[in-house]
């Protein structure tokens, strides 16, 4: 199977799963239905087309008319599911729309709303303790990544700026800052003095 054709079935099957129970997410799907959105994917130069209907197909090659076409990266995906990010992702440049924004921003509610219950997926193949610990688990290991990374960061910020020396520090910045206005207010004393001696003249 094409990895093309992988990812565009999985990326459907997953977003069909998660409508199926979720009734509320069926009503927002109405609001799309008969319409056609392609995203791409500026990394990897890709475009994934979403055409609705009762339920949503995902190609990666669509001949037809599109309603709606957005680019962006990858890092910005988990930002259009907040449909109030849409306006402020186009100003900073992280999104590009072509077509009807109203459509963008259905789609993004209907991402929205697509909120899986993995522990009670997970429940029925294992029982409710067994899945509320791993969910926990998975939850902590997660956390604790995260703050793993930001102490690495934090450390290596250290090292750069206080034992190699490559960059200053926030106080030496601030001081530098702080100096610079001081030099413009010079100058501008001594043009303004300059200029007074000139008229003088």
């Amino acid at each position: 199977m094409p990895f093309d054709a992988f990812v565009t079935g999985a990326v459907e099957t997953s977003l069909n799963t998660l409508l199926k129970d979720d009734t509320e997410s069926q009503r927002r799907l109405g609001r799309l239905r008969g319409k056609v959105i392609s995203v791409t994917i500026n990394e990897f130069g890709k475009t994934l087309t979403f055409v609705f209907s009762q339920q949503i197909d995902v190609l990666g090659a669509y001949e037809g008319d599109v309603d709606c076409r957005l680019a962006l990266n990858l890092t910005v995906l988990p930002e259009l599911r907040q449909q109030a990010n849409l306006t402020q992702l186009i100003k900073a440049d992280k999104l590009a729309l072509d077509g009807d924004i109203q459509l963008a921003q259905q789609f993004s509610a209907l991402l929205s709303g697509l909120k899986p219950d993995v522990e009670e997926k997970l429940s029925q193949y294992t029982g409710d303790i067994v899945a509320h610990t791993l969910v926990s688990g998975l939850k902590n290991g997660a956390e604790q990544i995260r703050k793993g990374v930001e102490n690495r960061q934090r450390d290596l910020a250290e090292v750069v700026t206080e034992e190699w020396k490559l960059a200053p520090q926030a106080l030496e910045i601030a001081h530098f800052a702080d100096q610079v206005d001081d030099l413009k207010s010079d100058v501008a004393r001594f043009e303004a003095r300059l200029n007074t001696l000139l008229g003088q003249s």
